[in-house]
């Protein structure tokens, strides 16, 4: 299984959340990171995105079909998001478009087996592949990580 992590990029502050919209930057993030993307995407990816607009926007980006996940929004646990996205069991490529610390959570305890935080910026992607070793719970190795930065 290929798991894509994809924070949402930069936002509006302000209350209610989830109706936090991109800034201009963030648009132009979504966009750059969308264009590494989108040409390494398997046709089938599945992409699931959190109910917060900023993260609906960021996904927007890919131009692709997306399902909205109520179980990714911002307080989301990473069981619910690893429930969402069928790891390690799915077959192919899920794209998880949502919010911190629940996606650097999910990445420390599939790369390192520990349940501890590690911070994506905003805007950033991490790819991880599964592999599953017989008599061993599934890990995930990091295909690569790219900030906001090297996309716009």
């Amino acid at each position: 299984m290929e798991l894509i992590l994809w924070r949402h990029a930069d936002a509006e502050y302000g209350l209610p959340d989830l109706e936090r919209a991109l800034t201009a930057k963030g648009l132009r993030q979504a966009r750059g990171m969308a264009e590494l993307l989108a040409p390494r995407l398997p046709k089938t990816a599945r992409i699931l995105v959190s109910p917060a607009v900023r993260a609906r926007q960021t996904a927007a980006a890919l131009g692709l079909p997306v399902q909205i996940e109520p179980a990714l929004a911002p307080d989301a646990t990473v069981a619910a998001l690893l429930q969402v996205a069928g790891w390690p069991q799915a077959e192919g490529c899920v794209v998880v478009v949502g919010h911190q610390p629940t996606l650097g959570r999910a990445a420390a305890r599939l790369l390192t087996g520990r349940d501890t935080d590690l911070s994506l910026r905003k805007g950033a992607v991490w790819w991880l592949s599964g592999r599953e070793r017989e008599g061993v719970d599934a890990s995930a190795f990091l295909r690569f990580a790219v900030g906001p930065e090297f996309s716009e």
